[in-house]
């Protein structure tokens, strides 16, 4: 359990906060790409870590991201005119570009210093894997940046990723410490007792794999750290004496990846996003290193597949909290163990069942948990180590990012690091930078 102070740092990610301005020093995702079509288009509303926020994409296809109250008078800038690579407030006609300079402010008398001294709020974006990120540490527009987190699946083409995202109602971490908890998936994916496994279509796995999950909900898991977070392991019992392993990444701040896949298979990953205390975005993204994806499996995608949530035009899940799921009892009675559809569905009801901020004074941890107890020393230990005055060194890393995870068969006494370099070739799953993997494209600078 946690003490109700840490609980308070973990969860709390508004600007003034310890966990805000830990997150602030890494580059957030704040809008897909495709929310975002046109040169000159409708505006974006972003709201992220409780600062209500405007996108555009200005005339030379360049994404701004500023405060969405005009600096004037308060109106919204959401109804603002983008137009001529900046966006103009429609009360009086203050315009300003990506850097949130004053381009034009037609009601100010001549000798009324604000061109020079009045600042709208930006911050800096760079697009990367269809998504537009941004960077809203201190002083954005005159220190050095770091790079974009090289995420896999935004360094290959785009025909080899399916990007999206879904709103999930509660608080970011323990959203993510659900994805973290690979052991769950024992009990919470699982048909309804006395059922065959091979019974769920939605299910990210074979029969064979269903069963040994089944059989062994009691995985013994190993842990083991790198530059920019860890990747656990869990081994349960399979056939013959083999053990069946089962791995997650998990990247700072708030990145990781599905336990699943096997060679040739699609990976799919995660990264939360605060958008306030209660609420965050889940970006979710699937890809295949080795082909693109085929139109069978971005039909399943766009639809809903797995951990793909379906959702609606505005990404909000089809089966959700105000809906209770869409739960069916007599499903949960006779084919799922849920009776809800959908393993991002089955995901959700959980997190969101536990309130919207869960109260970890009064949770009892045990062995399978060990994922959740080095993923809250991380994200802790980092935040207190700010506030002390010592910057985060993951941001700098940016090439570390590049991680992959997934299934694997291994004797009885094999180590989870020959493990993983049996199944990718390093002892933590980096995957090699390819020369040819085409840099973040820089879009405000």
């Amino acid at each position: 359990m946690l003490s109700a102070a840490d609980n308070e740092l973990l969860t709390r990610t508004g600007a003034a906060t310890p966990m805000g301005q830990y997150f602030r020093r890494f580059w957030q995702p704040v809008a897909l790409s495709r929310e975002l079509p046109e040169r000159d288009g409708v505006p974006l509303r972003v709201n992220i870590m409780g600062e209500k926020l405007v996108a555009f994409r200005d005339s030379h296809g360049a994404v701004g991201l500023v405060d969405s109250r005009c600096p004037h008078r308060g109106a919204d800038l959401y109804f603002g005119r983008n137009e001529d690579c900046a966006i103009r407030c429609v009360f009086h006609g203050w315009k300003f570009d990506l850097q949130g300079r004053p381009v034009e402010l037609p009601n100010v008398p001549p000798g009324v210093a604000y061109h020079d001294t009045l600042r709208l709020k930006a911050y800096p974006t760079r697009e990367y894997g269809d998504v537009v990120w941004a960077y809203m540490g201190p002083d954005p527009w005159s220190c050095a940046l770091p790079e974009v987190p090289r995420l896999e699946f935004g360094s290959l083409p785009a025909t080899h990723r399916f990007v999206t995202k879904k709103l999930q109602e509660c608080n970011w971490a323990q959203s993510i410490e659900g994805a973290l908890d690979t052991s769950h998936f024992s009990f919470l994916h699982m048909p309804a007792p006395g059922v065959p496994s091979n019974a769920n279509p939605d299910a990210p796995a074979d029969e064979k794999r269903l069963r040994w999950i089944r059989e062994d909900p009691l995985p013994r898991f190993s842990i083991l750290e790198h530059e920019v977070g860890f990747v656990v392991g869990g081994a349960r019992r399979a056939d013959d004496g083999v053990r069946y392993w089962r791995t997650a990444q998990f990247a700072l701040p708030a990145h990781s990846t599905t336990p699943s896949t096997l060679p040739g298979e699609t990976h799919f990953g995660y990264t939360w996003v605060p958008i306030d205390d209660e609420n965050c975005w889940i970006y979710t993204y699937a890809w295949n290193p080795e082909r693109p994806l085929s139109e069978d499996e971005l039909r399943k995608f766009k639809a809903g597949h797995g951990v793909i949530a379906e959702v609606d035009q505005d990404f909000i899940p089809v089966r959700n909290r105000a809906n209770e799921y869409l739960i069916d009892r007599h499903h949960q009675k006779h084919v799922s163990f849920t009776g809800v559809r959908g393993v991002a569905e089955q995901d959700a009801m959980v997190q969101d069942s536990q309130g919207r901020i869960a109260d970890r004074t009064q949770e009892h941890l045990s062995a399978s948990d060990a994922a959740v107890v080095r993923f809250r020393r991380a994200v802790l230990g980092g935040a207190k180590a700010l506030a002390a005055g010592t910057e985060p060194q993951a941001p700098l890393k940016h090439e570390a990012y590049r991680l992959r995870s997934g299934s694997w068969f291994a004797s009885e006494g094999v180590t989870f690091e020959q493990v993983m370099l049996e199944r990718f070739g390093d002892p933590v799953g980096r995957v090699a930078s390819a020369s040819e993997t085409p840099a973040a494209t820089s879009l405000t600078e």
